[in-house]
C-alpha cells in the first residue's frame, strides 16, 4: 500500500522548511521528505531480522525460518544489526575528536597559524584531566601534550580511558561490575565489528555488552574530548543573539552553508 504523501506542514514545523518544501514540489525537484513519502520501509529490516554480515546470506528471519544459515538466531541477528549501527557511530563521532587532536597538536607545533589556544583555562582543566602538567608552562607546550594525549587515548595498549575518572565513583563502580568499562576507542570499535561477524560471537547478551562497551568509548572518550578540544581551540561557546536556518539566505549576497560535521572547517569559514 502506497504511503500517504504529508503536506509541507505535516513533513516539517519549520516554516523556512515549508517553504522550501513547497517551492520544491513546484519544480518537481526531490527532497529527502518527498522520498520519504514515496519509499515504502522495508518491515523486516525495521525489525532487525535482515542479517547481510556474511557471503551465506542475506538471511531474513521470518516465518518459520528461525535461524540464519550460520545458526544466529533472531535475538543475534538483532544484536548484530544494533551494534553494527553503534560501532559507526562511535567510528564518525570520535574521528571528529581526532581530527580536532590533530590540529590542537599542529597550531601547538606551530604548522597551524590560523589556529590556536582562545580559552587558557579550559586547556589546564583538560591538561588535569589527562594527567599533564601545567605549573611555569607555556599554552603551546601543554597543548602539544594535551594533543598527544588524546590521541593515545585511541589506541592505548593497557588500562582504561582516562576521562571514565570524571564520571561519578557509583558509576565508575557500575561499568567496572559489568565488564564495560572503555579501554580504547578503536579498539572497541574493532572489537564490536570482529564479534558480529560470522563465526565469532553468537550469544545476543555478549554483543550487546561490547556495544556498550564500545559506546562509552564515545560519549566518554571521542565526542568529549573533542568538545573540550573544541572549546580549547575556539573558544567556550557563550550564549549570543544571532539569525540562523534557511531564512537567513539572500539573493543578492553570497550564500555558504556550512554544517557542524567538521568543526575545524566551519570555524574557518
Amino acid at each position: 500500500m502506497a504511503k500517504k504523501k504529508r503536506t509541507p506542514q505535516e513533513a516539517s514545523q519549520d516554516q523556512a522548511c515549508t517553504g522550501l518544501i513547497e517551492s520544491a514540489g513546484e519544480m518537481a525537484v526531490g527532497t529527502c521528505f518527498s522520498r520519504a513519502d514515496e519509499i515504502i520501509p522495508c518491515n523486516i529490516g525495521a525489525q532487525g531480522l535482515c542479517c547481510r554480515n556474511c557471503a551465506m546470506g542475506p538471511c531474513r528471519l521470518v516465518g518459520n525460518t528461525e535461524v540464519g544459515v550460520c545458526g544466529a538466531t533472531a535475538a543475534t541477528v538483532v544484536a548484530r544489526n544494533f551494534a553494527r549501527s553503534v560501532a559507526v557511530g562511535v567510528a564518525a563521532h570520535s574521528d571528529h575528536g581526532r581530527d580536532l587532536a590533530y590540529t590542537l597538536l599542529a597550531a601547538a607545533d606551530g604548522h597551524a597559524p590560523d589556529y590556536g589556544v582562545r580559552d587558557p583555562f579550559k586547556l589546564r582543566q583538560v591538561a588535569g584531566y589527562l594527567g599533564v602538567k601545567t605549573v611555569d608552562r607555556p599554552d603551546e607546550d601543554i597543548a602539544h601534550d594535551v594533543a598527544r594525549a588524546v590521541l593515545a587515548e585511541y589506541g592505548k595498549i593497557e588500562g582504561e580511558l582516562l576521562y571514565l575518572k570524571r564520571a561519578p565513583a557509583k558509576r565508575q563502580q557500575i561499568w567496572q561490575d559489568l565488564g564495560i568499562a572503555t579501554r580504547s576507542i578503536d579498539r572497541e570499535v574493532v572489537e564490536l565489528l570482529h564479534r558480529t561477524h560470522v563465526g565469532n560471537d553468537q550469544e545476543a547478551e555478549h554483543i550487546l555488552d561490547q556495544t556498550m562497551r564500545c559506546a562509552l568509548g564515545d560519549g566518554w572518550g571521542g565526542s568529549m574530548m573533542g568538545t573540550d578540544l573544541s572549546d580549547i581551540l575556539f573558544g567556550t561557546p557563550a550564549p549570543v543573539v544571532s539569525e540562523a536556518n534557511l531564512g537567513v539566505l539572500r539573493d543578492d549576497m553570497v550564500n555558504i552553508i556550512i554544517h557542524g560535521h567538521e568543526p575545524t572547517l566551519s570555524e574557518m569559514i
